[in-house]
């Protein structure tokens, strides 16, 4: 069983960017039920990425916790089964 949850995003709010403090992180779209179907996306080296769905542009902050973001309306903890 894992250790640690994968952190999930949203951008119901509609900003332009996102600072995560993950770089591996499930993108959600909107909250349900306007949600896309949940993917993960993975940074890798690199310091942004955008999701191939939304289009949502997400950009690490390594001084953000893993599961934080800014604006911090923008993080979402799926409820469980």
């Amino acid at each position: 069983m894992a250790d640690q949850v994968v952190p999930h995003f949203q951008n119901t709010s509609g900003h332009d960017s996102i600072a995560i403090g993950a770089r591996q992180f499930m993108c959600i779209g909107a909250r349900p039920p306007f949600d896309h179907p949940h993917i993960f996306l993975d940074m890798g080296t690199e310091n942004e990425i955008v999701c191939p769905y939304c289009s949502t542009l997400y950009k690490f902050d390594p001084t953000l916790g893993a599961d934080e973001s800014s604006p911090n309306d923008c993080n979402w903890t799926p409820e469980a089964a």
